[in-house]
């Protein structure tokens, strides 16, 4: 009887670690669904704000609306960062297949990161460069463009994207480096800006190099001839 009951314990135990364990998977599956949800009317944080905050460092960041963030920034930021933004589904599939085939081709792949993508990254994920959150970020950025209009999934990566050390989104951007509000940004002040995220903390927008103004400059003429790469945020789709 005391043999039976000794081995009895064990299984217990066993499956209240797998009812744990599943309950765990559950939550961490369940808590994206529910976060975007929630932003879909409240303003979110991204994961490396809050890091930074309770690590005790410096964050700056100040929400606007879209409507008060220069057009020419709208528009730099996704000639920059992701052309096919009104029409991707958050995954750009062509670039996805692109960078695959250069990995099993035994090349470093890089790029293939939607707005959405990122958007996923700063909301959800870690900064560090890896497969594992690449793989993640592909069905976080399907949820978000998904449950959010394209309008709030740009206003949201406007607003927390890192442009700088402790520097997150356009507003605390363009207050920082140009001493006035992301609705006044010039064109040329947009591209800079567009063109400093790849590498913020390298690249600063105040002062920029000579490779920076002139990544800047192309944007900027990108930016005058790409058409119509906001109309899915126009008044009639928010």
């Amino acid at each position: 009887m005391k043999k039976a009951n000794a081995q009895r314990a064990p299984e217990s135990l066993k499956r209240r670690i797998r009812r744990w364990v599943l309950r765990g998977l559950t939550a961490l599956v369940a808590l994206p669904v529910v976060l975007t949800l929630l932003y879909t009317v409240v303003p979110p944080t991204s994961s490396l704000m809050l890091y930074r905050s309770i690590t005790g460092q410096p964050v700056w960041q100040e929400w606007v609306p879209l409507d008060e963030i220069s057009v020419s920034l709208q528009r730099s930021v996704v000639v920059s960062e992701d052309s096919t933004f009104c029409q991707n589904s958050g995954v750009d599939w062509t670039a996805v297949r692109r960078q695959v085939d250069k990995l099993l081709e035994g090349k470093r792949p890089r790029g293939a990161s939607t707005i959405t993508m990122q958007l996923a990254k700063n909301l959800f994920l870690w900064n560090d460069r890896d497969y594992v959150r690449k793989a993640l970020e592909v069905p976080l950025a399907m949820l978000l463009d998904t449950v959010l209009t394209k309008r709030r999934v740009l206003e949201i990566y406007l607003n927390v994207v890192e442009w700088g050390p402790g520097i997150y989104g356009a507003e605390a951007a363009s207050q920082t480096f140009f001493g006035k509000s992301a609705a006044k940004l010039s064109a040329t002040q947009a591209a800079i800006l567009a063109t400093a995220l790849p590498n913020p903390i390298a690249r600063n927008p105040a002062k920029p190099s000579s490779g920076h103004r002139r990544l800047a400059s192309i944007n900027r003429s990108r930016a005058q001839v790409a058409g119509e790469v906001l109309n899915c945020i126009s008044a009639g789709n928010r």
